[in-house]
């Protein structure tokens, strides 16, 4: 690897400009080529510089957290912990380079065993190894760290209070499951006490899981230590064990926890029942955390990644539930009610063309969020359509209802409305069954998601079940909770 050092540069430009520049300091001559790289889930973009030798440029215009990650990395680096080398820096502080770690992440490479299953010993190896690697950073990497030069120094009380509200109003709250206020906070205050009870004393690396895990040479190499802090050590076994899509079976976890108690043995006594007793605490505190994030990166940012992964983390809060209702009750209710909404149920692989239709309010949930994770399809906005809704006579009444059936039919212009939706959308259906599509989304939104819409969705589920009977209709009312899946009818084989 060429041995450079560390070059600042004052440059206006755009990032490839500057990135180009920056490699050009470190090697003699501009790159071949500077390649856009695939987004993660952060904001950051990720370039590779290929020449004499490739490299990975990063721009972002979070300061903060780029002078975080230097830091961290040249002091990881020099303590001989596996993570890149930070190359090069501008003086803006906005673009960096840094050592090229290739393209498979831990969390491709242990691809058959969370899609299929398959756990062989070569994955399990290369977890064990990843596992035991982060008592490394968490005893080594605290070591002579300046804390008061990261964003936030150590878990603390407002720390942990700040995660906690970030999952209520990023997550329950856009769900519409009802809570009762008061009884939250006593769970939230009473989680925040088991937590910051234990010893904070190692380095929390904070988002430790398989997409943050880079496999070079048969090693595990470490990204995205960023967001790091002091803190208690089970912080990061529960978010490397209960991440959401890794799908780790229960007596893979208990393999992987045994084999990080071993590693950890090196640095402090840790007693192996006291610990567990306590990491059911942090995997609790752990996927709120991520449902706050899923929650905000998927409903607000609209990035399908994060939505994919909510079913995944409360499929996690169940098997976790039965461990801690006794001092959780009400929490564990409350998640088991949302993990029951049709929102978030856990969609399955299809092997023909399914049509999802929804109904919502613009008022409450917003617009639904594709969970297949192709995006696009339909969105209908009925609020032009003269609303039912003005009149106390129908106000509790649905779409469903004859009443309401009625008045939009004879005083609105919602017929000529679906139809004009159903003709655009046939086209897409029929392409989509061509091409071997699996998922199209078409949602119809009113102001509270009660009238206009719940009667335009059923229109046009109705209608591409009548014109194509080989699709699967997925019919979902979000505001009024109801879920209806029609099969395809297949002709019947003799």
């Amino acid at each position: 690897m060429y041995d450079s050092i560390v070059k600042n540069i004052s440059y206006s430009g755009d990032d490839e400009q500057v990135l180009s520049i920056l490699y050009e300091r470190i090697t003699g001559i501009f790159p071949e080529a500077v390649v856009r790289m695939p987004g993660a889930g952060s904001n950051r973009r990720y370039y590779r510089l290929s020449g004499v030798f490739d490299v990975v440029g990063v721009s972002s215009e979070d300061l903060s957290e780029n002078n975080t990650f230097i830091y961290l990395a040249k002091d990881f680096y020099a303590k001989g912990l596996p993570v890149p080398k930070v190359l090069a820096s501008s003086d803006s502080g906005a673009h960096y380079l840094v050592e090229d770690l290739g393209d498979v992440s831990l969390f491709d490479y242990i691809y058959r065993g969370r899609e299929r299953g398959e756990w062989n010993d070569e994955i399990i190896d290369m977890l064990k190894k990843t596992i035991a690697a982060l008592t490394d950073f968490q005893w080594c990497g605290i070591a002579g760290l300046d804390i008061n030069r990261l964003p936030v120094p150590q878990m603390d009380y407002v720390s942990v209070t700040w995660d906690l509200n970030y999952f209520k109003y990023c997550f329950l709250l856009p769900s519409g499951v009802k809570y009762n206020e008061t009884l939250l906070e006593k769970q939230f205050d009473r989680l925040a006490t088991a937590l910051l009870e234990v010893k904070s004393d190692v380095f929390m690396y904070r988002d430790f899981q398989s997409r943050n895990v880079m496999i070079k040479d048969g090693t595990p190499w470490f990204i995205d230590f960023q967001g790091g802090r002091r803190g208690p050590c089970y912080y990061d076994v529960a978010s490397f064990l209960w991440q959401a899509k890794a799908s780790y079976p229960d007596r893979l976890r208990e393999e992987l926890i045994t084999a990080y108690l071993d590693s950890a043995k090196r640095y402090a006594d840790i007693d192996r029942a006291e610990f567990r007793r306590h990491l059911d605490d942090f995997v609790l505190f752990r996927l709120l955390q991520v449902l706050g994030a899923y929650g905000y990166r998927g409903n607000f940012e609209r990035k399908s990644h994060f939505v994919q992964s909510i079913p995944y983390a409360l499929e996690n809060i169940k098997g976790l539930v039965p461990r801690i209702e006794s001092r959780y009750g009400y929490l564990c209710q409350l998640l088991l009610d949302v993990a029951d909404t049709p929102r978030y149920r856990k969609v399955e692989p299809a092997d023909r063309l399914t049509v999802k239709v929804a109904s919502f309010g613009y008022k409450r949930h917003g617009i639904p969020s594709d969970i297949s994770g192709n995006g696009g399809g339909f969105v209908f906005d009925c609020r032009a359509l003269h609303n039912p809704g003005r009149y106390d006579e129908y106000k509790n009444l649905s779409g469903r209802d004859s009443e309401v059936i009625e008045f939009l039919e004879t005083k609105s212009d919602i017929i000529a409305f679906v139809d004009e939706a159903c003709r655009m959308v046939d086209r897409s259906v029929s392409v989509y069954r061509e091409r071997g599509f699996t998922d199209l989304m078409v949602s119809f939104g009113c102001t509270g998601g009660q009238h206009r819409s719940v009667y335009c969705a059923d229109r046009l589920a109705r209608y591409i079940r009548k014109a194509y009977p080989d699709v699967r209709v997925e019919l979902t009312h979000f505001e009024r909770g109801i879920k209806e899946t029609f099969n395809p009818r297949l002709p019947h084989r003799q």
